[in-house]
């Protein structure tokens, strides 16, 4: 049994390879390397570079390798970015859905798992935030992925193409080994935004707004390490295989942190005192996002490993101060 990961070159899907070549699987990494990176391929998963919107390499992938089913990764996810360039976020993500749909529809492949966002609810109605809760995205981003969750559904009631999508909160943390982390460019997530600090490429880190409804001002978020969440795309794989319909999980630690409160536990893992400055708010970030994930701890059996922050901070840690330039040399 084969597993295709598409987008497996990148931050979570790198993680979810890994997971997935640990547990015995075969695994095949379709990436475009658009944000991916080659050197984070576990070296024996089989690689294809190309493009999901190229018809011929998804045919010829699915020609080529005997896939059982999909892991879903490659998509564009800066929300500022979709903000400004829409369509570059409806062409990758949703056309590139289309294209990649139409192949396992044609070459008989009846299962993916979909790396989904918690943008698909907007600006949440009840914390902790529940899988049939509104969806209103406030952005580009969440409304394209929401879009595809949609697309799904109606291919999966059309030709039998089980899904499962998967909403999940901050990915965050770096694998055990120090093999592989996040590496992105420009860098937009909070941790490894901090902790350039301490590595010496920034004299603080910027704080977006300290007057918002929560216990001290700052935006609180659910933060995941990236093995759990890679943990979770196996057990929805395997959800898959023995049958069950197609389904919606959020994936988080249930606990919300603060902007404030992660910054002060980086400075207990890395001993740096870290300066904060307080900016203007960022259009479009809600106060509180934290995750129900009692659904998938219920159905899947998920149950996340390395939910304490510092922890998740400290493995982060480990990897930028070791690799300050990601995966470049």
């Amino acid at each position: 049994m084969t597993i295709l990961v598409l987008g497996g070159a990148g931050y979570i899907g790198s993680h979810t390879v890994y997971e997935l070549i640990e547990a015995g699987e075969d695994v095949v990494i379709a990436d475009n390397l658009e944000t991916g990176h080659v050197e984070a391929c576990h070296p024996k998963a089989r690689f294809y570079k190309g493009d999901i919107r190229d018809k011929n390499f998804v045919d010829n992938l699915f020609d080529n390798e005997k896939i059982d089913s999909v892991i879903h990764f490659a998509a564009n996810s800066l929300v500022g970015e979709s903000v400004s360039n829409p369509l570059k976020y409806y062409d990758n993500n949703l056309y590139g859905t289309m294209v990649l749909l139409k192949s396992m529809v044609e070459h008989n492949v009846k299962k993916i798992v979909f790396s989904s966002t918690a943008a698909t609810y907007g600006e949440p109605e009840n914390i902790p935030i529940l899988e049939n809760d509104k969806t209103e995205p406030t952005n580009p981003y969440g409304e394209t992925k929401l879009s595809m969750e949609k697309m799904f559904k109606w291919v999966s009631n059309a030709h039998g193409v089980r899904y499962v999508s998967l909403r999940y909160f901050n990915a965050c943390g770096a694998h055990k080994s120090g093999l592989i982390g996040e590496d992105h460019n420009p860098e937009t997530h909070l941790i490894p935004l901090i902790l350039q600090v301490p590595n010496g490429q920034r004299e603080k880190v910027a704080i977006f707004g300290d007057d918002y409804d929560t216990k001290d001002g700052t935006c609180i978020r659910d933060y995941i390490h990236v093995t759990d969440l890679a943990q979770a795309h196996i057990l929805a794989v395997k959800y898959l295989n023995e049958g069950k319909e197609s389904n919606i999980f959020n994936l988080g630690n249930g606990v919300g942190f603060s902007v404030k409160e992660v910054i002060e536990i980086a400075r207990k893992v890395t001993g740096h005192p870290i300066p904060a400055i307080i900016s203007p708010r960022r259009a479009g970030d809600p106060a509180k996002l934290v995750a129900s994930s009692e659904k998938a701890r219920k159905i899947l059996g998920w149950n996340p490993e390395h939910a304490e922050l510092e922890e998740i901070i400290a493995s982060a840690w480990n990897w930028h101060k070791n690799h300050p330039k990601g995966f470049q040399k």
